[in-house]
């Protein structure tokens, strides 16, 4: 049986990666937690010896030879020391070994559930471990279940070998994208929390990060995104720059007939997305963040904060956009207040 166990504890280690040295220390605790309960005043003499060589179990209640016994859980006389250890003699400490076989049964459950816990704590750590490595990036994930009275979403992810469940909360979605059962779709990992019943981990389908970590998969060339203003669902724009004086950044993120870009509309349920080049001077930069607006003139206020923009009597509506979508996605794009007026207001 002991040689038995200790291919068992290797197995664990094979298969889920617990260290048997955290699994020998957790049967200790086990073992000791059984004996204490039918032996209250044992504590500090007790011995658990876990021998991989010789692939033996020992527990030892370690006592004092004496003449006269006062304190029987510490201590033992000559006589019956001797008959333990035929060359002890007064003073020594004496190991009495304890047959685990004569723990009651409620001790037996109490250590099996010491070991269960003790498995379980590991396996939550080795996620939490797994999953925090993953934070601020994109994992797949399999739809489990779909709560029909708030409409979270219980999606089952994966990372190398490790899996868990994960909650979609309903403002987390994609505003009118269908999920079904069985559907696999991408997911940000916002964070992960190390929670009293294991690790939590929050993920999105809204989250600017996504359609970030989406294009950083899908383009090839060197570039740089620098802002993201989203509107899941409906709308984003993007900054991008290129770290290449030969790539044209928009280019790129939109690829061969559109194909990259195309690819990532899908995935997202078809929300548009406008790619625009950053700039360091901020009237260009603003400019730009207003497209598919043409714009006259940007004018920077005092400030430094906002600007007003002039466009075209024709292009007030598309600079503004529907219920000032376009206006205020530039605005969150590139941090500044805009006040938008047509060519004749100004």
């Amino acid at each position: 049986m002991n040689a038995e166990f200790f291919e068992a504890i290797e197995e664990l280690e094979k298969e889920k990666g617990i260290s048997r040295e955290y699994m020998y220390d957790k049967i200790r605790q086990a073992m000791l937690a059984a004996f204490r309960r039918d032996n209250p005043n044992c504590e500090d003499n007790v011995e658990i010896i876990l021998d991989e060589s010789k692939k033996r179990i020992e527990m030892n209640v370690n006592k004092t030879v004496v003449e006269d016994v006062e304190d029987p859980t510490h201590e033992i006389t000559l006589d019956a020391a001797k008959k333990i250890v035929k060359r002890a003699k007064l003073g020594d400490i004496v190991p009495i070994p304890v047959e685990t076989k004569k723990f009651g049964r409620i001790a037996a459950q109490a250590a099996k559930q010491v070991i269960i816990q003790g498995i379980r704590e590991a396996e939550r750590g080795i996620i939490y471990e797994e999953f925090t490595s993953k934070e601020h990036e994109i994992l797949t994930g399999i739809v489990s279940h779909i709560e029909p009275r708030n409409g979270s979403v219980s999606i089952r992810i994966s990372s190398n070998s490790e899996f868990t469940e994960a909650m979609l909360a309903a403002n987390e979605r994609i505003r009118n994208e269908v999920l079904r059962e069985g559907d696999r779709i991408k997911v940000y990992v916002v964070e992960v929390r190390n929670s009293t019943r294991g690790p939590q981990v929050l993920i999105s389908r809204t989250h600017p990060g996504l359609v970030k970590r989406l294009f950083e998969l899908e383009v090839p060339e060197i570039f740089e995104i620098k802002s993201i203003a989203r509107e899941a669902g409906s709308r984003t724009k993007m900054a991008v720059l290129s770290n290449d004086p030969d790539v044209d950044p928009i280019g790129a993120c939109v690829g061969p007939k559109g194909g990259r870009v195309a690819s990532i509309v899908n995935e997202l349920g078809g929300e548009k997305i406008d790619i625009i080049k950053y700039s360091e001077t901020p009237e260009d930069y603003i400019a730009a963040a207003l497209s598919p607006s043409e714009v006259i003139s940007v004018t920077m206020l005092e400030d430094g904060k906002s600007c007003r923009v002039v466009v075209p009597d024709n292009q007030l509506s598309l600079a503004i956009g529907k219920e000032g979508q376009n206006a205020r996605l530039a605005a969150k794009l590139t941090g500044y207040k805009i006040d938008i007026k047509s060519e004749s207001e100004a």
